[in-house]
């Protein structure tokens, strides 16, 4: 066996039981692992519609056949579980050094049931396997367990862990693994809480087997060198990290602004990747195998003073221009505060200016927030941080997400969600194609679900016309499928930036010993993706799910170059369902389940 490990450690947390199992080979060479193998486990043994925060609802780390190998960024793996957040499933995906480790130490998954009485952590050092007491880890934020852990354990260990957002169930709370990197979105860190789980350690010292090293080398190296030819991953990536994007999406007005009532933000500028890298930037850090290095050690200054990794593009948009702010050290603590408590800090920040919006439009008081709740207050948003992680006042109401929020206050309209969960930092209504991939998304408003960002705005593999609806449909599938496969071998998004499936495959191929086709890596994220579909539909998603904020369709971009523009996407959903071999109403076909052999 190679590429695979071939082990999976099944632990019962209500029993405090541990379990060695062989991996399903069958299925690992059918969906690869990470995304695609955790799914089709927690399909297989979960029924659907399980209460998210409860016993019976699974909770899945799984790395990929790529995973831990030297290939191009293959430090990643996934969680799989039913999302609290938008009851949809739930897929976390996390770079960094932990995924590696798990195969190092001998498995490929760690599929955890049930619920401790009492915290608890799991302890793994290659063979040996122990669930241990957390109650003196209980209300540590993660810098501080991740310490702790490494205190009383093999100081080279990888530690994974929830903070207090985690513990107090917060509907954002986000896995941190390597202490900065996060499996961040639609609310895994709560089902960890729910569980009583508050870390998981792991040391391996083992490798991974490859099936063909010289191919696999070839591969490699076939790789690396378009990475290297590439403007995006050997220059603009590693020079600014992806917090470049602020004034490239600013500049084509499509950089969502105040909760998205504008699209450009006057002084973007002042919290882009340009100033952050003149101004506090310690230096890059990159994640396993990984020759891009677009990860930031940063600073922040002054009464927002601190020290960590970050921020992304997404972070510095949330709690920059989607709050009306243009402070990039308000910007950095923040997301260091996220990083710590264990906060999602997409949501986090998309769920601070709902409520900011709220303020202003007269449906939430200063008594009811405890701020003066305008576009700008940075003391707030700091404050509103801290107290969302601990449920406390207006962080309860905060904790609960955006739709929650303004469905509470009686504005359910200030939620820009897509099922529930908060779209990222680019604005559909001048960007048709990212609409799109937002409201066919399986896990509600994501970006990496199907980034077409890439051709629509970055020209890569080639330039597309932003506002064009004829072709994105097209597009968007192919997106879509190629990124479940990305994400389910444990390779990084951002390498498809100058990889495509041949690239993948090569190496999929080198290292697990099995011939992959570029057409076999399309096939199988395709069967992600259906899969994942026909899961959400199973409790209760439909067509009318797959939608955006009204906002996207009644209110036209008011200033910039993308003014007077909508979302086009009812023109675009048709033709989507059909090229996907969907019906009418988005749901796949017998025949298209057939030849997926998903039925």
């Amino acid at each position: 066996m190679a590429g695979w490990i071939g082990t999976i450690l099944r632990v019962n947390l209500t029993e405090g039981t541990v379990k060695k199992e062989a991996l399903n080979m069958d299925a690992a060479k059918d969906f690869l692992g990470c995304r695609g193998l955790g799914t089709y486990y927690y399909t297989k043994e979960v029924a659907p519609g399980v209460d998210p925060l409860g016993a019976e609802n699974n909770l899945i780390f799984a790395a990929g056949p790529l995973t831990g190998t030297m290939g191009t960024s293959t430090g990643r793996y996934e969680v799989v579980t039913r999302a609290p957040l938008t009851g949809t499933l739930a897929a976390s995906n996390s770079g960094g050094y932990w995924g590696p480790e798990l195969k190092y130490a001998g498995y490929d998954m760690i599929i955890f049931e049930g619920k401790s009485e009492k915290p608890v952590y799991l302890d793994i050092y290659n063979s040996k396997v122990v669930l241990k007491d957390a109650s003196d880890l209980w209300g540590l934020d993660v810098p501080k367990t991740t310490a702790a852990i490494l205190a009383k354990s093999d100081p080279d260990a990888k530690v994974a862990c929830i903070g207090p957002a985690g513990e107090n169930m917060v509907l954002m709370a986000a896995i941190m693994n390597d202490e900065h990197r996060a499996a961040g979105r639609s609310g895994v860190g709560a089902v960890m809480g729910s569980k009583k789980l508050k870390a998981v350690v792991v040391r391996g010292t083992n490798g991974v087997k490859i099936g063909d090293k010289e191919k696999f080398l070839k591969a490699v190296r076939d790789s690396r060198k378009l990475l290297f030819e590439n403007g995006v991953t050997n220059a603009g990536l590693p020079a600014y990290g992806t917090n470049v994007l602020v004034n490239i999406l600013n500049s084509v007005g499509s950089h969502p602004t105040r909760n998205f009532r504008e699209s450009c933000f006057e002084t973007a500028d002042k919290i882009g990747g340009e100033t952050l890298t003149a101004t506090r930037l310690h230096r890059n850090k990159a994640c396993a195998s990984c020759v891009i290095g677009c990860g930031r050690v940063a600073w922040s200054e002054g009464k927002f003073a601190g020290e960590g990794e970050g921020p992304e593009y997404e972070t510095a948009w949330s709690f920059g221009s989607d709050c009306g702010i243009d402070d990039i050290d308000l910007v950095n603590k923040a997301n260091f505060m996220c990083n710590e408590l264990g906060l999602d800090t997409i949501t986090m920040g998309a769920t601070i200016a709902a409520a900011m919006e709220l303020y202003e439009i007269g449906a939430l008081s200063k008594e009811e927030a405890g701020f003066e709740l305008n576009f700008g207050n940075k003391d707030a948003v700091v404050a509103l941080v801290e107290a969302t992680a601990y449920r406390k006042g207006f962080g309860n109401d905060l904790a609960e997400g955006s739709f929650r929020l303004g469905t509470k206050y009686g504005h359910p309209e200030v939620s820009m969600t897509c099922k529930k969960q908060e779209m990222p930092a680019y604005d559909p209504r001048g960007i048709q194609g990212i609409g799109l991939n937002y409201a066919t998304s399986n896990r509600g408003g994501c970006h990496v679900r199907g980034y077409t960002i890439s051709p629509e705005i970055l020209g890569l593999p080639e330039k597309l016309d932003q506002q064009s609806i004829k072709e994105k449909p097209v597009w968007v599938k192919a997106f879509q499928d190629l990124t479940s496969a990305v994400d389910a071998a444990g390779m990084c998004l951002f390498t498809t930036f100058a990889l495509g499936a041949p690239a993948i495959a090569a190496q999929l191929s080198g290292a697990t010993g099995i011939e992959y086709s570029a057409d076999d890596v399309a096939k199988i994220g395709e069967k992600i993706y259906n899969m994942e579909r026909m899961y959400n539909m199973a409790v209760g998603f439909t067509k009318a799910d797959d939608t955006l904020p009204a906002r996207m369709f009644d209110e036209p971009v008011s200033e910039g170059p993308m003014k007077g523009k909508i979302s086009r996407l009812s023109e675009m959903l048709p033709e989507y369902y059909n090229i996907r071999g969907w019906d009418e109403n988005g749901v796949p076909t017998e025949d298209k389940l057939r030849e997926l052999g998903l039925k």
